[in-house]
């Protein structure tokens, strides 16, 4: 008899049994990989936000400075502006602890014909800033010229592609790589292209500011706080003196967010905990309770010469099998149902979500795929461990 293939005919043969427990070590799989992935997604997404913002200090409008309409912008990625006097820049730039300071201007489009789509505009000036520029260069671009913009990793269009904002088409000169946050989904240019479009929006009768002449108005002021300064020292000095505006510390801005991605976290690592333990009882239990069942099985494969060697190799070689196919089944589930889904995953929780590399990706498989495995090698071989000290005799003589 060829007890090599034992192990697959009493897989196959056993399809319920088979299929529970493949189940099983799919969920356990699932659970370990889906909570370490979306863990690590928020938490590089925040980093991600964090890095792209780039600026230690943000000053706003009074009226943006509730936080709500900055962080829509920022944060949120929805469509929107406001403006003010360009004096304060100069007034800022003076103030002690600043070490860069640059400028930025929002202006939104929208679903109206002369526009190809309502996204957020952000424009920046190339030859201050200090937030947009390093992620340009990083995507191997150069700064913006007239009517060229550098789109966001959402942004349906590919490099040499063009978008129509208020009758101007602006050409896509590169795209920056993925945030896992709304930035994703707006386009930056430069100072100059900004100013044109803010005309071009007046010309098609959009009344977004005042009658101010866009050399004259600024968004927001970024800055880059000098080493050895306390960053909410500038910030109350700012808002002590300065009037009609407001800093905010980009830290408090994403205090909230910061709450909310550990508060999930946590959630999130008490969950996969949990579900560790449950499952790994009831495999555990299974397995024991599966081998239990069969011991006549096994007594009369003992009875017909099989060793207890092989005995041994047969339950360990069924438990491998199993624990192979429901790992790699609940590995690809889990990414399958996270990676695709990703930008829905952000929307839907309003954090920034950055999947991980896949080199990442490839160590988290492999450190999951090796506990699984270990987790069902090692429970069938204590039991095949029992099982080959019982005497075959003994359980056949037993009742029903």
């Amino acid at each position: 008899m060829k007890f090599r293939l034992l192990p697959f005919k009493n897989i196959v043969n056993q399809p319920v049994r088979s299929f529970a427990l493949i189940m099983m070590v799919m969920l356990l799989s699932m659970s370990m990989l889906g909570g370490t992935l979306i863990t690590q997604s928020l938490r590089r997404g925040l980093n991600s936000l964090e890095t792209r913002l780039g600026a230690d200090v943000i000053v706003v409008p009074d009226e943006a400075a509730s936080k709500k309409d900055l962080e829509s912008i920022l944060l949120d990625g929805v469509p929107g502006y406001f403006y003010m006097d360009r004096k304060y820049y100069d007034e800022i730039a003076n103030k002690e602890g600043i070490r860069k300071i640059s400028a930025q201007y929002y202006l939104a489009s929208t679903k109206a014909g002369c526009c190809s789509m309502p996204i957020q505009i952000i424009g920046y000036d190339p030859d201050t800033d200090f937030t947009v520029t390093p992620w340009i260069k990083e995507n191997g671009a150069d700064r913006p010229g007239m009517y060229e913009i550098v789109a966001g990793y959402d942004i349906n269009s590919d490099i040499g592609g063009t978008i129509r904002f208020f009758d101007r088409e602006c050409k896509v000169v590169a795209k920056l790589d993925k945030t896992g946050t709304q930035l994703d989904n707006a386009v930056y240019t430069g100072y100059d292209t900004i100013k044109a479009l803010i005309d071009a929006s007046k010309e098609n009768s959009f009344k977004f500011f005042s009658e101010q002449n866009p050399d004259d108005i600024v968004s927001s002021i970024l800055i880059d706080v000098e080493d050895g300064y306390d960053i909410q020292s500038v910030v109350d000095d700012i808002n002590v003196h300065e009037k009609k505006v407001q800093a905010v510390a980009t830290k408090n801005m994403l205090s909230g967010v910061s709450d909310s991605l550990g508060g999930i976290s946590d959630v999130t690592r008490i969950l996969v905990v949990t579900l560790w333990i449950l499952i790994l009882i009831i495999l555990i239990i299974y397995f024991s309770s599966m081998i239990h069942v069969r011991r006549k099985e096994f007594a009369i494969l003992r009875v017909m010469g099989v060793s207890q060697k092989m005995m041994a190799k047969i339950v360990f070689m069924e438990s491998i099998i199993i624990s192979v196919v429901g790992a790699m089944a609940g590995m690809i589930l889990t990414v399958i149902m996270i990676y695709p889904f990703s930008n829905l995953i952000s929307q839907q929780t309003g954090l920034p979500f950055l999947t991980p590399s896949a080199g990442n990706v490839a160590v988290n498989v492999a450190v999951t795929f090796l506990v699984i495995v270990a987790a069902g090698t090692l429970t069938a071989a204590y039991e095949a461990l029992s099982l080959s000290k019982t005497d075959a005799g003994l359980v056949l003589r037993e009742g029903n």
